[in-house]
């Protein structure tokens, strides 16, 4: 099963980062649901921005867990390339 390290981008233009197997349900739940994150949910909307797929979970946090210690101007550089 493949998953996805995802970043979203949200309505007070702060970043977000976070792993799925289905992004565009996860991206659904984020903007809809009260399976959003609590941090995502008072700042709908929220936009995708970057999605990587990895091969597994154990590589899925690895990854999201170096982005997220990025700073913000490596993250849009992330995002941009």
């Amino acid at each position: 099963m493949a998953y996805f390290v995802y970043i979203l981008k949200c309505s007070d233009e702060t970043l977000y980062t976070g792993i799925a197997t289905d992004v565009d349900r996860r991206l659904t739940e984020h903007n809809t649901s009260v399976k959003g994150a609590k941090y995502t949910r008072v700042r709908r909307p929220v936009n995708l921005v970057y999605t990587e797929e990895v091969t597994d979970r154990s590589s899925a946090c690895k990854r999201e867990h170096a982005i997220k210690k990025l700073k913000r101007k490596e993250k849009l550089e992330l995002i941009n390339a």
